[in-house]
């Protein structure tokens, strides 16, 4: 038996399993994602969820993560994936929700941009600037780390908390002084020649990506995430074997073009998918506290009450 043949016989034998492990019933599964959802984007794109037998997949865009996950807390989606900040405030809010799963660290996806021409040199120099940012996104986590390690507090900048379409269009017409933001926005404003990227999350922040569910959900169709993990890893595979054509899906669909995406996708070139682990889940809880400290989160959280494990 030849290899060739024999990993097509693996590959069968789990594909198989895991059909098998999907309830006999026909199911709807709702996922929310975003423009930052590029394996959930390529995944979508590829129909690659919709070959599951029995299976019907719904697709929900929203503009942010605490967007997205108001929405699954309202019962409008089942599952969706957010960076690492908008879970946060889901729990500090009370909301019903569990991580079911994460990615690798993309530090270098996020940056505090500034126009190329501005006077601001160093993070310091944001002292008393006006700065766009989405609340409760990443980006929060990545401007107050960048604070902390200038010495300066929440209090000393002024926050004008928009949306990335909207921050985009303030920070280009001079209403802002910064821009806190993430992939693919962060690419596209470079890819202008009008930015100067003052800080990345390189040494300031993780940028972690984390999978979400309801509770009730996720306890009950751990077998369906399974699935959906393994084609997001497998997927992963197909972006890295295929780097153009993923860069292509994703101009298609977003309306960037395709070499925005090729830097976006070398920024951040593994998208593979596991349940959380402890070393994952203590990172988090870090960032939990240091919200709570500086009272941007309503009450302290604590993390590990919101994960389920496999």
């Amino acid at each position: 038996m030849t290899l060739l043949t024999q990993a097509g016989r693996w590959l069968a034998i789990a594909t198989l399993a895991l059909v098998a492990a999907l309830p006999a019933r026909a199911q709807e599964l709702r996922i929310g994602y975003q423009k930052s959802s590029f394996n959930l984007i390529v995944l979508k794109s590829r129909g690659v969820l919709e070959q599951q037998p029995g299976l019907t997949v719904k697709w929900v865009e929203f503009p942010a993560g605490p967007q997205l996950l108001e929405a699954l807390n309202a019962g409008s989606v089942d599952f969706g994936m957010t960076g690492d900040t908008p879970p946060l405030f889901s729990q500090a809010a009370g909301s019903k929700l569990v991580y079911v799963g994460y990615e690798p660290a993309k530090p270098q996806a996020a940056a505090i941009l500034v126009p190329k021409t501005s006077g601001i040199k160093t993070l310091a120099d944001l002292k008393g600037r006006r700065i766009a940012l989405q609340k409760g996104s990443s980006s929060h986590a990545l401007l107050l780390r960048a604070l902390d390690k200038a010495g300066l507090k929440w209090d000393d900048i002024q926050p004008a908390y928009l949306a990335p379409a909207d921050a985009r269009a303030a920070f280009e017409r001079g209403a802002v002084d910064a821009w806190a933001i993430w992939d693919p926005y962060f690419a596209a404003a470079e890819k202008s020649g009008a930015v100067r990227v003052l800080a990345s999350g390189e040494g300031l922040t993780s940028n972690q990506t984390f999978y979400l569910a309801s509770r009730d959900f996720a306890q009950k169709n751990k077998p369906l995430l399974d699935i959906v993990f393994d084609a997001l890893t497998r997927n992963n595979d197909y972006i890295e074997q295929h780097n153009a054509e993923a860069a292509h899906l994703l101009s298609a669909y977003v309306g960037l073009d395709q070499a925005t995406f090729e830097q976006v996708l070398a920024r951040h070139p593994d998208y593979r998918v596991r349940w959380l682990d402890d070393k994952t889940i203590a990172e988090q809880q870090k960032l939990a506290d240091r919200f709570a400290t500086e009272g941007l989160i309503p009450r302290p959280v604590n993390v590990a009450d919101i994960v389920i494990r496999h």
